[in-house]
């Protein structure tokens, strides 16, 4: 399943992104999105691109407005885009970091490519799915399903702003897509201690007793094709938590995680780093959209990635007793922790710009430096 071709609206989308980024001169030398093709549902479903550059830009934040402008030039290109390309990049890392195994393995599995070298997006990617069942896999995947169970999922906060025909079934889609189904992935996974690629195969392939039915039902509405009448959204989002609940029975419990190892402190800091990235080409993205593009409610689900962030960045900074852990300290004071606004992001980009050698220290600093 993993190695099926994206289904051809998102091979075009795909194509497309990549001459944008080139226009731009971003640099990448391999685009990848997450998900497999056959989790990418036209026309609900976004592009969530990864980009792998060959060494870090000598400066971030200059990389980061080419980035902002070949999104907007991107999303500018035809109206769907507004929901098909809803954000840029989600993470951005270096070949050496990909090389060095210092992606997450859970994250890494669900990759497909979009362009790049096969052979290395193969040999990263099969060294994700081989890879011994750590601490880092349980804290990945029960953080999903803590993101989502007991009524954190609200469906008014998935808007439809963006959605430009059919916004019943995107509502639809959106219980299935982003609240069943990712819950469902992590679920099998925690269940089986296995890095499932996608939704559809861990609905498809992960079915105790008694969940058999309801991964049939789902898998119908997903993309909206079904023989019988659509349910409301509020139906099924009201089956889909029966359907969870009896899921997560068949989730062992989760125990106590060992404290962090240096390897999985170093991958800690990479997915940080990787994360913030890109968070300036989102802010200015968010800030001056092309006209008729709403992104209010991007800006509100930033204080959530930014929340992981700081936290994970006062954990690796611990006693301050390394030049990488008074690092990580700087760059943990730079980043808001309460709920974003427009003005929070427009105060945080000036902030960085102040602090541009702390920021550029911590998202360039290489794998062999980082020591917490």
């Amino acid at each position: 399943m993993g190695g099926a071709q994206a289904p051809p609206t998102y091979s075009r989308l795909g194509a497309l992104y990549e001459r944008e980024l080139e226009a731009r001169s971003v640099g990448a030398v391999m685009l990848t999105h997450k998900w497999q093709a056959t989790d990418l549902l036209a026309p609900h479903s976004d592009l969530d691109v990864r980009v792998l550059l060959p060494k870090a830009p000598a400066d971030w934040e200059e990389w980061n407005h080419r980035l902002a402008a070949a999104h907007t030039d991107a999303v500018s290109r035809d109206l769907s885009h507004r929901r098909l390309l809803e954000h840029p990049p989600g993470f951005a890392f270096t070949v050496e970091e990909a090389n060095g195994r210092l992606v997450a393995a859970p994250e890494l599995a669900t990759w497909s490519l979009i362009s790049g070298s096969v052979r290395d997006f193969q040999r990263w990617k099969s060294r994700a799915q081989m890879a011994s069942w750590c601490d880092g896999d349980e804290r990945f995947y029960r953080a999903i399903l803590h993101g989502r169970l007991g009524g954190r999922y609200q469906l008014a906060a998935d808007s439809p702003d963006n959605v430009v025909e059919n916004i019943a079934a995107y509502r639809r889609h959106c219980v299935v897509w982003h609240y069943l189904a990712p819950c469902w992935f992590a679920a099998a996974a925690l269940a089986t201690r296995t890095r499932c690629p996608g939704k559809t195969a861990a609905l498809t392939q992960w079915r105790p007793t008694g969940l058999d039915g309801y991964a049939e039902l789902f898998l119908g509405h997903a993309d909206d094709r079904t023989d019988t009448r659509p349910r409301s959204a509020s139906h099924l989002l009201r089956t889909a938590h029966v359907a969870l609940e009896t899921a997560m029975r068949r989730v062992p419990e989760g125990g106590r995680l060992a404290d962090h190892l240096e390897e999985h402190a170093r991958t800690d800091w990479v997915m940080t780093a990787g994360m913030l990235r890109v968070r300036v080409a989102r802010w200015l993205y968010y800030l001056s959209p092309p006209p008729g593009v709403a992104t209010e409610y991007l800006i509100r689900r930033e204080a959530k990635e930014l929340r992981a962030a700081a936290r994970t960045l006062t954990v690796l900074a611990a006693k301050r007793a390394t030049p990488a852990q008074r690092l990580a300290a700087r760059m943990a004071a730079l980043i808001p922790t309460g709920p974003t606004t427009a003005g929070t992001l427009h105060a945080t980009l000036a902030l960085w710009h102040r602090e541009k050698s702390t920021v550029q220290d911590f998202l360039s600093l290489a794998p062999a430096d980082v020591r917490p």
